[in-house]
């Protein structure tokens, strides 16, 4: 039979939550510290742990069937792979940045000055289109300390919280990208391996589902319910249990949290009482 072979990468936050994502998953890998290839015991897959730059490539070569990648990696690299799912986890956003003694008065600061980056193609791509012309300078590592030691006026640099910046005496100016953990395949999976795939993202979906949506059980009158079916949107309609209080009953039914907290006062003055929000671990539309 044949196997699923999927790239992730071989350590740091991106790792940490692709493996999160597997194991909720069910399935059940053993990796030991240092080990570049391991496979399920469970299901027909095998991993292979990149550095994440090199990700894209072996899924475009057919070494990797498919891989989890940072979205800003997989535009940078600009290789013939197909993005399969949005993940969800390791968000970040890519975006200039200045010196925080400096006045920016917006993009047109950039004209003619020079920016460092590890991301050189996206910014390039979106400073044509802002129409500014600037130097780039491509450097791998330690994008930060470009300005304090002359090599640019501007920095462009994957940023989650921001202290990276501040500590490094940069103030962020412009968000240029926002990315996020994305699946990948290679064009041309057989008929087998695309069956495993699906079978994979079926259960993603699952995960994702259950992430977004929460169980909720809450006790009113009877002669509340219909309110209450008009105030609380549910997958199909609740369910309705008699309580054994003669004229109460109890109501099941699944809300996104979002609407949930838009909800909750409506709920309430609709006559519901007693009302629990508890998470879901795995949801199948």
């Amino acid at each position: 039979m044949e196997k699923l072979r999927l790239a992730i990468q071989k350590s740091g936050r991106l790792s940490e939550g692709s493996m999160d994502l597997i194991k909720k998953c069910g399935i059940k890998v053993s990796n030991g510290k240092g080990k570049l290839k391991a496979e399920a015991s469970n299901f027909p897959i095998e991993f292979l742990f990149l550095r994440d730059d090199d990700i894209p490539g072996y899924v475009a070569d057919g070494v990797a069937d498919i891989g989890i990648v940072g979205e800003n990696v997989l535009v940078e690299k600009a290789k013939e792979v197909k993005l399969i799912h949005r993940l969800g986890f390791s968000k970040c956003r890519l975006s200039l940045a200045i010196p925080k003694s400096e006045e920016y008065s917006g993009i047109s600061y950039f004209e003619g000055k020079d920016i460092a980056t590890s991301y050189p193609k996206i910014l390039s791509d979106y400073l044509k289109e802002q129409g500014v012309n600037a130097q780039i300078h491509e450097i791998s590592g330690s994008v930060e300390i470009a300005p304090s030691i002359g090599l640019a006026q501007g920095v462009c640099d994957i940023v989650s919280s921001g202290s990276t910046l501040f500590q490094n005496g940069l103030k962020e100016v412009e968000e240029i990208f926002f990315s996020e953990a994305v699946a990948v395949a290679s064009p041309g999976l057989s008929a087998e391996k695309q069956e495993i795939l699906d079978k994979l993202l079926f259960r993603i979906n699952a995960l994702q589902n259950a992430d977004s949506n929460k169980y909720i059980l809450l006790n009113a009158p009877e002669e509340a319910v219909d309110k209450i079916i008009s105030v609380l949107p549910g997958m199909k309609s609740p369910s309705i249990l008699p309580l054994a209080q003669k004229g109460w009953v109890s109501m099941h039914s699944v809300i996104n949290e979002n609407d949930f907290w838009d909800k909750i006062e409506e709920l309430k003055e609709a006559g519901a009482q007693g009302i629990l929000v508890v998470p879901i671990e795995k949801m199948v539309l």
